[in-house]
């Protein structure tokens, strides 16, 4: 997010102000579909830049090394499942919601699996209401790394 946010300060910022300069230079605005672009452009690109810096005002940063090492799945764990439809073993890390990445095994704190796991320990059997059906997982081991 702060490399998002380093590249929309300085690089598409003033990219999109230079495209608005040069659509002015056209002359007649109320006709010209390339200043009417850049300054809807430029909209979505301030939008984008508040929203990331009041998320980084309101941020708290958790280092799950931190957390008193439990069985216990909360915020932050990594935890290990056995899904009992077939038998696979998953592991996800429980995450925000900005710092999801189902490829890299970091799930939303929001995300159905994750709101199934929170407070559970090692040995329960959770169900799950996925997009894609019904599943149950075991819990096989919780860490905080």
């Amino acid at each position: 997010m702060r490399a998002e946010l380093k590249r929309l300060k300085s690089e598409a910022r003033p990219n999109v102000i230079a495209a608005i300069a040069e659509a002015r230079a056209h002359g007649d605005l109320s006709e010209n579909a390339e200043y009417h672009a850049a300054r809807e452009q430029q909209g979505f690109i301030e939008g984008r830049i508040k929203e990331l810096e009041t998320k980084f005002s309101n941020a708290e940063i958790i280092d799950p090394t931190t957390l008193p090492a439990t069985d216990r799945v909360v915020f932050g764990a990594t935890v290990e499942l056995d899904d009992q439809g077939d038998s696979s073993r998953v592991v996800y890390q429980i995450v925000g919601e900005d710092e999801a990445d189902i490829r890299a095994g970091r799930i939303s704190i929001t995300s159905p699996i994750a709101r199934a796991l929170v407070s559970k320990v090692i040995g329960d059997v959770v169900d799950v209401e996925a997009p894609g059906g019904r599943r149950s997982y075991e819990i096989i081991t919780v860490r905080y790394e």
